[in-house]
């Protein structure tokens, strides 16, 4: 393969892997960064309050 040929086809797959790259760092920003870490702060919230909580009277059954 003549060196200009071999050189241009690389310079067009280094275009395609840089917008595919782009592409990919979009998607990861257009997510919610805080989603996960906040489901998991206030699932722990609730199990520290479900702990501290006084454990309630068993009703008696007729």
């Amino acid at each position: 393969m003549h060196p200009e040929t071999h050189l241009t086809l690389h310079h067009l797959h280094a275009a395609e892997l840089r917008a595919e790259a782009d592409g990919h760092r979009r998607a990861v920003a257009a997510r919610r960064p805080g989603d996960l870490r906040s489901r998991l702060g206030w699932t722990l919230v609730e199990l520290g309050l479900r702990l501290v909580a006084p454990p309630r009277a068993a009703t008696a059954l007729p």
